[in-house]
Parts: structure tokens; sequence; C-alpha cells
């Protein structure tokens, strides 16, 4: 049995600094525009400068677009080879005996991200509710400069399957009674109403919405399960039910199945090329209002 999410407070992480199995990760990423025109929704740009300027005590810092990414598809943010994974990871001093915290700036989905690469991979890890903003904002240490370089390990991966699905299976559980494909995009994207930056508007038809950001307070806290699992059943996402979520890049998706997953829900997938590839692909159907 998968173990549930696991959020991590300030106040927890902050008694746990310094712990010699703590093994503790800024996975932050930047979205930048492109020129219009561009065949690509956005440039990718890792948060090293920022994690430069400040981060967490201890911290290393994670390139979620570069080692840990498949750089042979033009698609962002691809789940790579399980051996890539294992290298990047075990380079980072990571491996399932130690106590794993994940973080990020600005939204907490590149932590989510990392999160369920993880599990995908057998491991478990935590995430700090709030990311640095919520430790920075209540003024606790901060240090700047160079990473933490932790002694490598040996990461060794248990791959959980079913945990990614592919546009073939997305097309084939259309219509499924037994499954609930979920989009954690905005609503004026998942209806269509605005261009999107992935090519055609709309949705995978029959999909639902929860956008990813109603699920996400103010100080960039998650909100409480009562009103995540409030939002999911109002949209007929049910325990019995087979859950696909997808976004745009595979990203926001994984905020909602964090949440799915802390609620204990436990037939969870992800759509990894989401709209970045279904929008594209016009041999693909769409759906707009």
């Amino acid at each position: 049995m998968i173990k549930k999410a696991s959020l991590i407070s300030t106040e927890q992480l902050a008694s746990m600094l310094g712990l010699s199995d703590l093994r503790l990760y800024d996975c932050t990423t930047y979205l930048e525009p492109l020129p219009e025109g561009s065949d690509d929704p956005y440039l990718a740009v890792p948060g090293d400068k920022t994690f430069a300027a400040g981060h967490i005590p201890g911290a290393d810092f994670l390139d979620l677009q570069g080692e840990f990414s498949d750089q042979s598809t033009r698609l962002r943010f691809m789940m790579p080879s399980v051996a890539q994974l294992e290298a990047a990871f075990g380079r980072h001093g990571m491996d399932a005996s130690k106590t794993i915290v994940l973080y990020s700036i600005g939204t907490m989905m590149w932590a989510t991200r990392v999160w369920w690469m993880l599990r995908s991979l057998g491991v478990e890890a935590m995430v700090l509710d709030g990311g640095f903003d919520k430790w920075k904002a209540e003024g606790r240490p901060i240090e700047q400069g160079a990473p933490k370089v932790y002694p490598p390990a040996t990461f060794k991966a248990s791959p959980r399957a079913g945990l990614f699905v592919d546009k073939s299976a997305v097309l084939a559980k259309r219509g499924d009674p037994s499954t609930v494909i979920v989009n954690a995009l905005g609503s004026q994207f998942h209806r269509g109403l605005e261009p999107s930056r992935y090519g055609r508007p709309g949705r995978v038809p029959g999909s639902v919405n929860v956008s990813a950001a109603t699920l996400v307070n103010p100080d960039k806290t998650l909100t409480t399960l009562a009103d995540a699992e409030a939002k999911f059943t109002a949209q007929g996402i049910t325990r019995d039910k087979n859950v696909i979520c997808y976004c745009g890049g595979g990203i926001s998706a994984t905020i909602n199945l964090f949440l799915l997953s802390a609620l204990g829900y436990d037939k969870l997938t992800l759509y990894d090329a989401s709209m970045g590839e279904w929008a594209r692909d016009t041999s693909l159907p769409i759906e707009t209002d």
C-alpha cells in the first residue's frame, strides 16, 4: 500500500535542520514568456539564481528541467529513464533511507512534481507546506550561496507501474465510467475561452476541471483536506474511480495528485505530456464550451 502524501510544516522542518539523515532540496523552476509566434509554450529557467540569493540552510538545488527531465523531446519536464533518475538522485545524496524534504518558491507545484517522480520510483518524500515563501515570511533563517553538497548515495528505484501514462492511455479511458480525467488548468483554459499557449484551446473531451490554483491559499500553503475533498467530489472524483490528472506540462496537476493522495485516494496517475502534447496533436479530439 502506497503511503498517503506527507506535508511538513515550516515549524517541523525548522526543528529538523542539521539532522544527519535530512536531505533538503529546492526544486524551483521559472516559466518565462517567449516572443509571440514562438512554437514553444514558455522558456523553462532553473531557479539557481534565486537559490543563491537565499535558501533554507542546508538545502541542495535540483534542476528539474536539466538532469531530471528527458532531454530527447521538445516537450518540457517529461520523465526520463529510470537509470537517468537513479544516477541523478544518487548524485544529490538521495536514497530511500533518508528523510527527504522538497520545497519550491512561488508555487508548491515544482516540489510536488519531484515528489510524484520519486513516488513513481518507490521512494517517499515530504513537501514543505507554503515552500520558501512561507519560510521567509516567518523570518526563519536563510542562507546564501552555493548548494549543500551531500555525500553521493546509491539510489535504487523500485518503479511503480501506472503512475505516468501517455496519450494513448488517456484516449482509451475517455468515456470509461470507472475513470475520471481531471484538468488542473484554470477554468478559462479548460472551457477554451482563452487562447492556449500549448496549441488548440480546450480540454481532453469529457474531462472535469479542478484547477490547482483553487487548491492553494494566498500564503502559498495548500488548502484544507476538507475543502479539497469537497472540490474533488463536486466533480465526481471519488475513491472508487481511476483518476488521471493533467495540466499544461505535467507540473501543476501534481498539486491535485498530492492532495488526492493525502485524502487516501490511491488509483492515481499523471498524463505526463498533458496539453503540451494533446493540444498540438491534431489527430486527438479536443472539446470547448
